[in-house]
């Protein structure tokens, strides 16, 4: 018997929604922290952070933090990867840096964090 309460399949579904939430963060911080510099980048950081935390919490792993965080990870690097007419959305910068290695350290901090322990009823 599993020491987790919650099925195997919705914890696979909570772990692909964990992805699409940090695939839409990631995008739309990638938007927010360029357009309302400074302030838009601590937004964001605080929305990734947020979203990675709530991974944590909600699925009690840390795979949770992975899944949001992988979905993150991967709508940022697509994002600054432009295109072939060299439009992007990334310019470039300071900023856009911060908010890369920021989330990335963001979810290692969450992942890291100690698991609280579930109360027995």
């Amino acid at each position: 018997m599993s020491d987790s309460p919650v099925s195997p399949g919705v914890r696979y579904v909570s772990y692909a929604v964990l992805f699409v939430l940090g695939a839409l963060v990631g995008i739309a911080g990638s938007l927010v922290q360029a357009a309302w510099f400074p302030l838009g980048l601590l937004l964001a950081l605080l929305a990734a952070a947020a979203l990675f935390y709530g991974g944590l919490r909600a699925t009690g792993t840390q795979a949770g933090v992975a899944s949001a965080g992988g979905g993150w990870i991967v709508a940022v690097i697509l994002l600054s990867l432009g295109r072939p007419e060299g439009d992007g959305v990334f310019g470039g910068g300071g900023g856009e840096l911060l908010f890369l290695f920021g989330g990335m350290a963001l979810a290692v901090m969450c992942a890291t964090l100690p698991r609280l322990s579930r109360p027995t009823p």
